[in-house]
């Protein structure tokens, strides 16, 4: 059963002479031609050099040779039947779940469901040498396999790889270092943390002065520091009475403050939630220009930001445990030693267990849903999200 072109229900019976429909469920690299992609054939012929209609993506594909797969052995076949499993050479745009089908008679096949994720770790190439064939690798991997997912993350510059479990990325670890000869080291992602301020920090002065031969460089300014409300991000206000500081040199005062927002005082991460008011300042006629304003701007927030108690931010995950009420105690009191704060409590409707909603420190919830299991007898499940 599946959908045709206009979404209507479509059936392909199990014959040769029916229009050809086929199910790719399996993607595998071979070290000797490539990428193979194993088939199903619910209908109809094929033979090898055909091109059929990859459905799922719209495009056209030739298939080149067909192989019968056998343990440790390969035979090359001209065609294949209803029923049958083969191989194909060729393919370049199919992946895992992808249905083809004959030209004329387009139908889409039921998709197999993949699931998220559920857990995320870090991995570096041991030796600098190996970044590229690394990247290769795990493209090469995460085609094959759907419930594989790699991403960088933006911030940290780390290459995040996400599976089922622990026992399935090291697995996977091991198939790069089998396969493909890459040393690879797994470790905790990076927690994105954050720095703000608690306090106000009045009349904070930045002076950026520097004479040498000619002309010199001449930036006076005094900014006001406090924090603003959480989600605000950074707001800037120009309250110069008087032409003190020209106009001309204000968005040069803003810029210096930005550009020193991406590295906090208390551990270099990046600042959030701050309003800075510049008050004062003073100019020279001829020695001050843009830089100078920028980088006394630039000091200005460093010195503000160190008098206005800084703080650090942790991201905090908003999780939700299903459990077996047996296994109750032994959830909440894990959750407590990772440093979260429990919400509530509530009957699942039916009978069955309880959820349990608590906050918890990114940071802590690396290898939760290893724990999780071993606590639950294999019972419990868990979601969470960003809060």
């Amino acid at each position: 059963k599946g959908h045709d072109e206009d979404d209507n229900e479509a059936e392909r019976h199990p014959s040769d002479d029916e229009p050809f429909s086929a199910l790719a469920f399996k993607i595998m690299t071979d070290p000797f031609v490539g990428q193979l992609t194993f088939f199903r054939v619910y209908s109809g012929v094929v033979n090898s050099g055909d091109t059929v209609l990859n459905a799922a993506k719209a495009k056209k594909e030739r298939i080149g040779r067909i192989l019968q797969m056998h343990a440790n052995e390969r035979s090359e076949i001209k065609e294949v039947r209803a029923g049958d499993i083969a191989a194909a050479v060729g393919l370049k745009e199919v992946t895992t779940g992808d249905t083809l089908s004959d030209i004329d008679n387009v139908i889409v096949l039921e998709r197999m469901e993949f699931p998220e994720p559920v857990i995320s770790q870090a991995v570096e190439p041991k030796t600098k040498a190996d970044q590229e064939k690394m990247g290769i690798a795990l493209n090469r991997l995460a085609q094959e396999d759907p419930s594989f997912r790699v991403q960088t993350d933006e911030e940290s510059g780390q290459t995040i790889i996400s599976g089922m479990g622990e026992l399935h990325l090291e697995i996977l670890v091991d198939r790069m270092k089998r396969e493909f000869n890459v040393e690879a080291s797994v470790g905790k992602p990076q927690v994105a943390y954050r720095e703000t301020i608690k306090s106000v920090a009045k009349d904070v002065e930045g002076k950026f002065v520097k004479q040498s031969g000619g002309r010199g460089q001449y930036g006076h300014v005094v900014i006001t520091l406090e924090p603003s409300e959480q989600g605000k991000g950074y707001e800037f206000v120009d309250a110069i009475k008087g032409g003190v500081v020209p106009r001309e040199y204000i968005p040069a005062v803003d810029k210096g403050i930005q550009e020193t927002l991406k590295a906090g005082v208390l551990a270099g991460y990046p600042v959030v939630d701050v309003k800075a008011t510049l008050t004062f300042g003073s100019y020279h006629d001829v020695d001050s220009n843009e830089n100078a304003f920028r980088m006394a701007g630039s000091m200005a927030f460093k010195e503000g930001m160190r008098r206005a108690s800084p703080i650090l931010l942790e991201p905090m995950m908003a999780v939700e445990v299903e459990t077996p009420e047996d296994f109750m105690g032994n959830v909440m009191g894990d959750l407590s030693g990772r440093r979260g704060i429990v919400q509530g409590m509530e009957d699942i409707a039916g009978g069955g267990g309880k959820i349990v909603r608590a906050e918890v420190p990114l940071a802590e919830m690396f290898g939760y849903s290893t724990s999780l299991r071993s606590l639950t007898q294999g019972r419990a499940t868990y979601t969470m999200e960003f809060k």
